[in-house]
């Protein structure tokens, strides 16, 4: 089979690789789509690895068609349309997944349109729902809106009764960040988003999610409202920044740092419980219409060099997608 690898000087190249089989407790998915996320830059650059044990290829999201069933999965077939969330290998014409990360696709959406939704779905229903306990009626702040996590976020925020506030840094990306429901579109650029929320709210955000990290702590602790929550998704800013303790304590705040790739399939906090979760909260909001992935462009398989280039250049918005095409086959 082919697959992306990175060769010695750094270049994505699409080439032979071995085939994958399932084994226990897995499945096989011939991949339509894969979703391009900013984690797969990192690895590209030889900065992020994929933990112990995972394929080397890139990707961490794909939709496709089941190929092959392994020992021990009952609920999924050869032949079934399906999405899944990965912690490697999604950039290649063939991946093999846990079964419990696999999810059908939802009502409504095309094959290779659900390759935009497991990692975005799964991130921000986990943090945002099952970590910060959003509420209908709390103010959420939404770091990078017109970004895959951030247009989803808009969506599933709203459809949950929640009220929105987003960062972005177009014109463009602001106006698409108000389409899909936010209330208050900041401009990262020239606005201050502190004084813009406390304006828009009262006293402030009551969940914020964060891409940026170090660069933005102190001016995130200080647009939270009391007992408000901080969670951090990403370092695009940094990684170490100091805290005043008493801010911390005085408004009651809390700040929780999560990611998704590193945890187990199984167990309470594994990625099984999120993907079923998702499924039973999350799909049906698809199916009724108030949520939709975000596509702001797509390449062929064969281009996912350009691909990585043009999210790193955020020249995009929302997902950035990889088909493979009977060219690839």
């Amino acid at each position: 089979m082919k697959a992306i690898k990175v060769d010695p000087t750094g270049t994505l190249v699409w080439t032979d690789v071995a085939d994958v089989h399932a084994g226990l407790g897995e499945v096989v998915i011939a991949v339509a789509a894969a979703g391009v996320n900013r984690a797969d830059l990192l690895q590209a650059a030889g900065v992020y690895p994929p933990p112990p044990g995972i394929s080397e290829v890139i990707g961490l999201e794909v939709s496709g068609v089941i190929a092959e069933v392994g020992a021990g999965v009952l609920n999924l077939s050869v032949g079934q349309n399906v999405c899944a969330l990965l912690a490697g290998g999604g950039y290649a014409q063939r991946v093999t997944v846990p079964a419990a990360q696999v999810m059908p696709i939802p009502s409504g959406i095309a094959l290779d349109d659900a390759a935009a939704l497991p990692e975005v779905a799964c991130t921000v229903w986990s943090n945002l729902f099952m970590s910060a306990r959003l509420q209908s009626g709390e103010w959420l702040l939404v770091h990078g809106g017109a970004s895959g996590i951030g247009t989803h976020a808009i969506q599933v925020a709203r459809a949950a009764g929640a009220r929105v506030a987003v960062t972005a840094g177009s014109p463009a990306k602001l106006s698409l960040c108000r389409d899909l429901g936010a209330e208050v579109a900041i401009d990262y650029r020239d606005e201050d988003f502190v004084a813009r929320l406390r304006e828009a709210t009262g006293e402030g955000a009551d969940v914020i999610l964060d891409i940026m990290g170090a660069s933005y702590l102190d001016r995130n602790l200080a647009a939270l409202a009391p007992d408000g929550r901080l969670v951090i998704i990403g370092m695009q800013g940094g990684v170490k920044a100091e805290c005043n303790i008493g801010v911390l304590i005085g408004k009651r705040l809390h700040i929780m740092g999560t990611a998704l790739r590193g945890r187990p399939v199984d167990g309470p906090h594994g990625k099984g419980v999120i993907v079923a979760a998702v499924v039973d909260s999350v799909w049906p909001m698809i199916a009724d219409q108030w949520v939709r992935p975000v596509i702001g462009a797509r390449f062929p398989i064969e281009q996912a060099a350009e691909a990585h280039r043009a999210l790193a250049a955020g020249e995009t918005y929302g997902k950035v997608l990889l088909t493979v095409g009977q060219s690839a086959q």
